[in-house]
């Protein structure tokens, strides 16, 4: 199978090495195209004299985790690749993860997206996110299971897996599309999943396989978070799976009800907030029924 592995990249030096270094190793080997996002470290430099074999794509602005990666996605679809694997910078697979994916692909055409078991950067557990997705505990003792033949263990069925590790079948791509351009940075895999599902695919991943995603829990400033809210009430807005009024509800409605709650308990500043992030939800309305719209109909949209 061709494939193309693409990675968004925005100062990318601390990981490079593991993360390029791990596609160097894998026991099936794939096209690397770093579409940087503008670097201000050495990213560029280092993958110019270490690693020669990955293409180099340098953009002059930074344009966000969903444009970099259809960037990638596009020229998946010109140059006949079968497949795309999207990497997270900060992320690296072991040797039997690209070969295990390829072949579950093949086997399991139902699956839009599959993905390795998401370890810790130390590599030691099981990733927090992944395992809430997964239904697994994170505190439990971490279990690598063996398999001689590791493309004959079905997927692990999952309504969702972040994008730190998504290999898609070019045939999926020109059925959902690429990220959807209402989100720049965190949401864009929410939503996607939400048209994959849309369009009849399943998520898996494969406890036999895993990647290092070097995302362990740090404790959240009070602007991250209400970002974090704020997306999650765009994403609601924006899916697909809802009717109009069960988006509004769940992406409107429910900044209003917090903006309320916050109010009720005293809190002015929290009261504000929601009300600030409600307000930009809600201004984004014409853009989220034009994309609704689209996203309903299955088609290679944004690539």
């Amino acid at each position: 199978m061709k494939i193309l592995t693409i990675i968004a990249a925005y100062n990318f030096e601390r990981w490079l090495d593991r993360c390029l270094g791990s596609l160097r190793q894998s026991s099936l080997q794939a096209d690397v195209v770093v579409i940087d996002n503008a670097s201000q470290d050495r990213t560029v430099q280092l993958i110019e004299s270490r690693y020669p074999e990955v293409r180099l794509i340098q953009s002059q602005e930074n344009l966000g985790f969903g444009r970099a990666n259809n960037l990638g996605m596009r020229m998946a679809l010109e140059e006949g690749y079968e497949a795309v694997f999207l990497l997270n910078q900060d992320a690296w697979i072991d040797a039997e993860t690209l070969g295990t994916l390829s072949a579950l692909s093949g086997a399991y055409p139902q699956y839009g997206i599959l993905s390795p078991t998401h370890l810790t950067g130390a590599g030691d557990k099981l990733e927090k996110g992944f395992a809430g997705y997964a239904g697994l505990n994170p505190s439990a003792e971490l279990k690598i299971y063996r398999a001689k033949d590791k493309s004959l263990c079905p997927p692990i069925e999952v309504p969702f897996v972040n994008a730190a590790f998504w290999f898609i079948p070019v045939s999926v791509l020109k059925q959902v599309g690429g990220f959807c351009p209402l989100f720049r940075h965190y949401g864009e895999d929410v939503d996607y999943v939400n048209r994959l599902h849309r369009c009849g695919y399943r998520i898996g991943y494969s406890p036999y396989v895993q990647g290092c995603h070097d995302r362990e829990y740090r404790p959240v400033a009070r602007k991250a978070f209400l970002y974090s809210e704020e997306v999650y009430l765009l994403s609601e807005y924006a899916n697909v799976q809802y009717s109009f009024p069960k988006a509004f509800a769940y992406g409107v409605a429910a900044g209003i009800k917090k903006t309320f709650k916050a109010l009720l308990q005293g809190n002015l500043k929290d009261a504000v907030a929601y009300l600030r992030i409600t307000a930009s939800v809600f201004g984004r309305t014409g853009k989220v029924i034009g994309y609704r719209k689209l996203n309903k109909r299955c088609g290679t949209w944004y690539i």
